[in-house]
Order: structure tokens, then sequence, then C-alpha cells
């Protein structure tokens, strides 16, 4: 063996024996160059024109040569003054083939090899290669496939070039066989293990659950540490981690091993350091008791409560510290909330990015944090619910950064990915109330990007003949109160639309302001002038026939409509978060023709079931009330409430809840419709399967109940005595899916009733363009 290392020194050094002698070198030439470049080369080279060199800086300029990986030999000689380098370059990598990984995505492998140096065009480096073969099969270890096989070959190919094979056997990731826990008295195994995500497989387990992870593990145990110190016990540890894997590699054994040390109570609480807000408001901001049982989440929960309580005075940087002392004789801990608020910091500039349709004034208007202000946490995130109300953005994101050179102020930039808001379209469609639908409309919620609402739409139908046109400034003045204006003209065929046999033909129009009462309230109040005429066909039931006999069939109306509304939803559309009332009153003003008033209320609330908001309980209500006053008879029947259909109770046939009447002649049950509303649903709202982005969907179970009761009917009709009871409510049940297309928003539902009331009209597929659920 020696003999063959002397041997192996003898020719290495022979090409430095033969120009031994020191001499000054006037030229260099590189002999074997193939790809690369000469500047790269002589970048690594140390030896230049015009040094003197001697036998040792040769031999460190060869070992620096070899030092930098690109070559397999290296040979230096002399000509003269004129030192030749004889370089064999190592062969480059042309291409790298991977195959059988499903588990790592091909990207993030050549990702990891490119980390290493093993990139296509790179000379190749067998060392990097074998690195990555090792550190692949601990990434598919910690996945708990420790089966796991990596075959890497490498593939000579023409001028020096090659190719890596890298041949990938994933195999099956080991399964939990048995999960114990040692040293628990407090609590059940039964407890503890369920708050493990590793799980041992069951027979309907047909995913991953059962699969070990060694990241899994890792947050399982920190899970268990948390749970022990929520319920009190601050000296609990975790002793030892056991995992054992069967012979055939397929199943593991996980052992954990604790202590749980003695319950402990909450005792005092106190703040120290700078307190730059009022002590007693910072202290209100405390969620622990003395004597409730320690819980180190509601500790960090009130250090968090007084960290945003301080960011609303403009100490953004605040830090908070809970430090607890514990006590072991009484067997409590005492916390102190150490306080250190940083500087208070201003806002220099807000900027908007995303908003490429919308005018930067409608956002700036709903901004709450002002430019020069301090910058207020509760601000800040109340500016961001407003942009998320406007329902122009399907996303709004906030982030803040400070200014440079300047400790106490910070720019503010709010980015926002714009949704479409309205729809501009010329239409032939089908719908199930109206059937064939011949249509121009424009809606937009948010006109040229201005933040106000245009609507103009020309619709013909088989019941519906309308030109409309509704405009509305959210901003007619800077302080938020609202102006709009709308006019239409209607011909309406109620027979084709599940009422009764008449027409009624109206046009008019209405002037409309709103005001803010506060950041979620507004009070509005509309004027307008309405023209109707009825129109009676020829087998009409009773009640028609009368009330025209007593009130005619033309009418001048003057409505006045005030309205009171509370909005607090996260978002415009597909909200998951908050709540939302209107109340309205309609009255008949003076010089109307028919004297009457109607009351509605509707209200919604969305309660998150997850922390990623794809799981909401959601319930909805619309209750109405009217009535006639004056001269005037009764509630004019093309004034009253209606229920069934998409809008309502779904599963049911539009407008068909609710009392009837026979026509004068068939004796066809007709919906008269009637003066009392109820209606509820409740909503189960989840994400679809195998769907990753969701923003645009949304999936959900319903329950919907209500119906119509008319208290004053003009006829002998068994239905205005119906009790307004559950007992008298239709309901159904079903699965409905919203989707904001590129048209508008469409939704879909399926019904089945789970009650009905005796001439209840079922209906099982509804769909609708422009509303969601």
């Amino acid at each position: 063996m020696r003999r063959q290392l002397a041997t192996a020194l003898l020719l290495l050094s022979f090409p430095l024996m033969a120009i031994a002698d020191s001499f000054v070198v006037e030229d260099i030439r590189f002999d074997g160059l193939q790809r690369m470049q000469l500047g790269r080369v002589l970048s690594i080279f140390p030896i230049k024109e015009g040094d003197q060199v001697d036998e040792f800086i040769l031999a460190k300029a060869t070992r620096a040569l070899f030092a930098s990986g690109y070559f397999n030999d290296v040979q230096l000689a002399r000509d003269g003054d004129l030192l030749i380098v004889r370089l064999s370059e190592r062969p480059a990598i042309s291409r790298i083939n991977i195959e059988g990984n499903k588990e790592i995505k091909e990207e993030g492998l050549k990702q990891g090899l490119a980390g290493l140096g093993l990139v296509e065009g790179e000379v190749f480096q067998r060392q990097a290669l074998e690195k990555i073969r090792l550190e692949l099969l601990q990434v598919y270890a910690a996945q708990g496939r420790y089966g796991a096989q990596i075959e890497t070959s490498v593939e000579p190919l023409p001028e020096n070039r090659l190719g890596l094979n890298i041949k990938i056997k994933e195999g099956k990731a080991a399964a939990v066989q048995h999960i114990n826990v040692v040293g628990n008295k407090v609590f059940s195994d039964e407890e503890l293990i369920d708050l493990f995500s590793l799980k041992i497989p069951g027979f309907w387990d047909f995913f991953d659950s059962g699969r070990y992870s060694r990241e899994k593990l890792s947050g399982d145990l920190e899970r268990l540490r948390s749970f022990y110190l929520d319920k009190g016990y601050i000296n609990f540890k975790i002793d030892s981690t056991q995992v054992s894997l069967t012979p055939d590699r397929k199943h593991v054994f996980v052992t954990v091993n604790i202590t749980e040390g003695d319950l402990y109570l909450f005792g005092d609480y106190d703040l120290a350091g700078k307190l730059e807000v009022a002590e007693e408001e910072l202290l209100a901001q405390v969620t622990i008791t003395p004597g409730d049982t320690f819980s180190r989440e509601l500790m960090v929960r009130s250090a968090d409560q007084i960290t945003r309580r301080l960011g609303d005075d403009g100490f953004l940087l605040a830090n908070v510290r809970p430090v607890p002392t514990i006590d072991e004789e009484n067997k409590t801990v005492a916390v102190r909330f150490y306080v250190e608020p940083g500087n208070r910091m201003y806002v220099r500039r807000i900027n908007f990015v995303g908003n490429t349709s919308t005018a930067d004034e409608v956002l700036r208007r709903e901004m709450r944090q002002m430019e020069a202000g301090w910058a207020s946490t509760s601000l800040m995130e109340g500016s961001k619910d407003r942009l998320e109300r406007l329902g122009f953005f399907s996303e709004v994101n906030v982030e803040t950064s400070t200014v440079p050179g300047v400790p106490d102020q910070i720019d503010l930039e709010y980015s926002v990915v714009e949704q479409l808001s309205g729809s501009l379209a010329a239409s032939i469609g089908v719908s199930q109330s109206s059937g064939l639908i011949l249509g121009a409309s424009v809606t937009q919620k948010n006109f040229l990007g201005s933040g106000n609402f245009v609507s103009f739409n020309v619709t013909r139908s088989d019941n519906t003949r309308e030109l409309s046109f509704s405009y509305e400034n959210p901003y007619y003045t800077v302080d938020g109160v609202s102006r709009g204006f709308s006019a239409f003209y209607r011909e309406e065929d109620l027979d084709d639309d599940d009422l009764s046999d008449y027409n009624l033909d109206s046009f008019g129009g209405a002037m409309s302001f709103g005001y803010p009462i506060d950041e979620h309230q507004r009070i509005g109040l509309s004027i307008g002038a309405e023209q109707l005429k009825v129109k009676l066909g020829s087998d009409v039931p009773k009640e028609l026939n009368l009330f025209v006999q007593d009130e005619g069939d033309s009418f001048t109306q003057l409505p006045l409509v005030g309205s009171w509304s509370s909005n607090h939803l996260n978002r415009g559309l597909l909200p998951t978060k908050g709540y939302n009332q209107r109340a309205s009153l309609e009255v008949a003003g003076p010089g109307s023709d028919l004297s009457y008033f109607k009351l509605r209320y509707s209200g919604q609330i969305y309660y998150p079931l997850s922390d990623d908001q794809r799981w909401v309980a959601s319930a909805k209500t619309n209750l109405g009330y009217g009535d006639a006053f004056g001269d005037t008879s009764k509630l004019p029947f093309f004034k009253t409430f209606r229920a069934g259909g998409f809008d309502s109770v779904r599963g049911f046939k539009n407008n068909t809840l609710g009392p009837r009447d026979a026509r004068v002649t068939s004796g066809t049950l007709d919906p008269l419709g009637g003066n009392v509303l109820i209606t509820g649903s409740a909503e189960l709202i989840f994400p679809l399967p195998f769907i990753k982005e969701q923003g645009n969907l949304r999936s959900l179970l319903f329950w919907d109940v209500g119906g119509v009761f008319d208290r004053n009917c003009l006829t002998d009709n068994p239905a205005c005595d119906l009790d307004m009871s559950f007992s008298n409510l239709s309901s159904s049940v079903g699965v409905g899916l919203s989707w904001l297309t590129f048209i508008g928003p469409m939704s879909f539902s399926l019904g089945v009733p789970v009650k009905e009331q005796e001439h209840d009209e079922d209906e099982f597929f509804q769909f609708s363009l422009g509303k969601t659920f």
C-alpha cells in the first residue's frame, strides 16, 4: 500500500520537477478548455504574468485548480518563460431525470439538487449526488416512509457530458400501531390520545390519518404540553418519547412518558414598566381571575390584549411579557405583565396596491386610519373591514413598513384583489319562474371604478316587460351621506308568475338618501311616486274582484320608505363572520289613492366553526307585517307578502306558500299572498372536497322554514283564520352552491320539502343568476 502511494505522489509531482527552477512567468497558456470560460479559469488560477514562481508556488496553484472542483486532472509545464497549464475538465450535467416521486414534487427535488450544485449545465460532483441521496432518505423517513429506496446512476454522453438518473421508490408510510402515554393520573389515556393528530388507523380510514410522521408527532407533543399548561399543571414535562419500528418497517409504536406535577391556581397579577396608557385601562384587558385554575392560554391572551390596547394608542411596537412567579407552598402563580411600549408610531403615508379599476379615492374614503395621525391597530383593521364590506374585492391585506431613518413613522400599504362587482350583458336565457328571457342590462356596484352603483335594465320575458334605471352615490357628501335616483316602467302578467290571472302595469321613480349613524349603522329615506294600473282576467278569485270594486283599478301612489341598517359582516359577498340587520317601514304618503303601510325586518348572522372560516354556521330571517288604514279596506293584493322560491323557502315554487282562494269560474286555487310574512333559515357552510381555492365558491346545507298569513280577508276564506303557529309553516332541507363567475354570481339549490301545507307546490331544483346565498 505504501509503495503504491509513493508511486502516485511521484507521478503527480513529475510535471513540477520539470520546471522546478525559479523563473518569471512572461505568458500563460491553458490547454484542454472546452466549456469553461478563460476568464473564469484566470479568476481561480493565482499566478499572473510577471510573477516570480518556484515549485512551491506552482504546487499551490495546482491545488487551487483542483479545489475549484471543475477539473479531473491538472498538469503544469514550462517552455522557456511560458507556463503551460494542461487541464482535463470534469463532465457537465446535460440532463437530470427523476422518476418515482409522488410525495415530493419534482420542482422541490430540483431545488434541493441546485442547492448542492447539481444543475443542468454545471460541472458534475459525485459527492454531492451521494449527499442528496442521503438527505432524501432522511426526508422520507421523517414522513414515516422507512422503506424508501433511492438509486442514482450516471449516464455518459458525448462531448464530455453526462446525464443523472435518480430513481425513487417511496414505499408506504408506516402506520401507527399503538400510542401509549405513561405517567398520567389526572387525565385518562383516551382524553390525552384524542389530542394527537397521529391516529391508529381504523376500518374507515381511507386517507393518511393513520400514517406516522415525525412532524405530526412533534406537533402532538406540543399540543399535549399546552393542554396541561392550560389546565393548571405548570410543572408538567415530557420525560421521554420512544418510537419503535417493527422488523418489517410497516408499523410504529409510540410511547410518551410524562410527569404531570401538581395543580396550580392563579394568584394576584399586576403591571410593571412604562405605562403610557392609564393603568386601569390596561388592567381591564386582563382576563385572568385570582383563584381560578392557572391557564397559559389566558395569560398569553391577556398579554396580547394589553398589546392591542397599546397599539390603539399608537404603540405598535409594544412588547408585553407575562412573567409567572410560582408559589410552591400555596400552589399559586402570580403574574406580572412587563410593559415596554416603545415609540408612539405615526402614519406617514397610506398606499394602495392592486386596485387597477377602482380609483384610489374610493379606497381612501373608507380609511379610518388617517395619514399624519398616530397609528392605531383598531383603526387600521377597521379600515380593512370597511374595504372588505364594499364587495369590490375578494381579498384585502394590510402591511406596515417603518420609514428608513425615522424611528417613529410607518407607511401603510393596503393590497386588494379586485373581483367582479357587476355585469354588462345582452342575454337570451331561461328562468324557472319567468320562462324565456330576452334582455340587456348593466349592473355595476363599482361603476367605472368610482364606487357608485349604476343599473340599467331592459327585460322581456313570459311574465314581465321592464325598463329600469337606478343610480346611487354612497358619498354624495364627504361624511358619507348617500343619494340615489331610480325610475322604472314595468308590465307584469302575474298569472305566469304562479299568482292569479291579472296584469299590473306601473311606472314611477324615487329619490333616496342615506345617513351614517356610526361605522356600522345607517338610516335611509326614500320619496317616490308611481302610477299603477290593474287589469283583471276573466277568471280570478273573488277576493281580487271585491278589492277592485271597492278601490278601483288605477292608482297614484306616493310611497315614503324609512329604513335602518346595521352591517357587521366581514365582507360584502360570501361573508363568513358577523351579522347584518335591516328594518324598513313603507307608508303611502299624503295624496296617495291607497293608504297602507308595510313593516319589514331581515337579519342574518354568521358564526365560524373553524379557525380558517371554511366551516360556518349561519341563520337568517325575514319578517313582515302590513295593513291598510284610512279609507282603504285592506292591504292591496299587489302589495302583499309572498313566500316560496329561491329567495325565501327553497324547495317550493315561487310565491306559492300561504293563503289561497278559488277562482270564480274554474275553482282553481290561486295564491293570494298575505299581510304577515315569517321565514327563517339555518345553514351549515362547508368546503367542497378536492378544491383548494374556494374563495369564489360557497357550498352549504340548509333548513328553510316559512309561510304567509292573511289576517284581513274581504271574503269568508278559511285560509284567513289560519293560526300563525309553527305547525302551519312549511319547511324544507337541501344543499346549495354559489359561484362567483365572470358574468356574475350563479347559485343553485336542491331542496326537498319535509313539511308541507295542503296546497304547497314543490320544486326540487332552483337556480338564480345575480344572487348568492
